[in-house]
């Protein structure tokens, strides 16, 4: 069992994303921090990119007030770096291919097992493109993270089932950001029971999670729930002192 793998011990497992370098550094240090005192399991953390085509507006204000403060893939590493010397949560990347490929992927993969950076979500790598990195991701100890969409269809096997960390579940067709339940995929539960017909990974649902009850019901479906957006924007609403916000904030959702 990988160490994502293990994380998902708990029956209500809470991945919780930020932007690397969102406001700064060390601010970005602080709230990482602060998600994992409020009990989040897993860490997922995004490296800011220019043509983001899978986020919705609020991350990527996020990636923006990021670049402004100078960041790039080597200091998110020196993040990941800070956040090592203090907790050993475990942590993933939500990258664009293109931001590995420039660092280099034996450089980038190198980094990840030396700072113990445990899986990357990459939601422009098609299965049939994973080949160009998996070798390599697999020889440094990382998981690449599945994402399946509301349209994976009978797709869904080849994507699944080497999984090593988690299957990332898309809730719902489009881009990230706060969703009501409405708006969310009514078929989940049969793409959780789809997807546990290939792998033994356990299933994340994400896109839209934002409040305590839609990530009840989510830990009803699957194995775990993911939250990004509802954090970004307490970061937005106050760059540099969300610490006590974001908290308050993770531990009603892990509650």
């Amino acid at each position: 069992m990988t160490k994502l793998q293990d994380a998902f011990s708990d029956p209500k497992t809470l991945v919780a994303f930020t932007v690397a370098g969102d406001p700064n550094m060390q601010k970005s240090v602080d709230y990482v921090l602060s998600m994992v005192n409020a009990g989040a399991d897993v860490i997922e953390l995004g490296i800011p990119f220019s043509d983001p085509t899978a986020d919705g507006p609020v991350v990527q204000a996020g990636g923006l007030r990021a670049f402004a403060s100078g960041i790039t893939t080597t200091k998110v590493f020196e993040i990941v770096k800070m956040i090592r010397a203090q907790t050993d949560v475990p942590l993933v990347f939500l990258s664009y291919l293109n931001k590995l490929f420039d660092y280099g992927y034996q450089a980038f993969f190198e980094k990840c097992q030396e700072l113990d950076v445990n899986g990357v979500v990459i939601p422009d790598l098609p299965y049939e493109e994973r080949g160009e990195i998996a070798d390599l991701a697999e020889g440094h100890g990382v998981s690449i993270i599945p994402l399946v969409a509301p349209t994976s269809g009978d797709r869904i096997q080849k994507i699944v089932k080497d999984s090593t960390g988690f299957v990332y579940l898309v809730s719902s067709l489009g881009i990230t950001g706060v969703r009501d339940d409405n708006e969310m995929s009514h078929d989940l539960s049969a793409s959780v029971a789809e997807i546990k017909k290939y792998t033994d990974a356990p299933v994340a649902v994400g896109f839209g999670i934002h409040t305590p009850e839609q990530v009840e019901k989510m830990n009803e479906i699957a194995d775990g729930a993911i939250i990004g957006s509802g954090i970004v924007k307490l970061v937005e609403n106050n760059p540099d002192n969300a610490s006590a916000a974001i908290e308050e904030y993770v531990k009603a959702i892990k509650a």
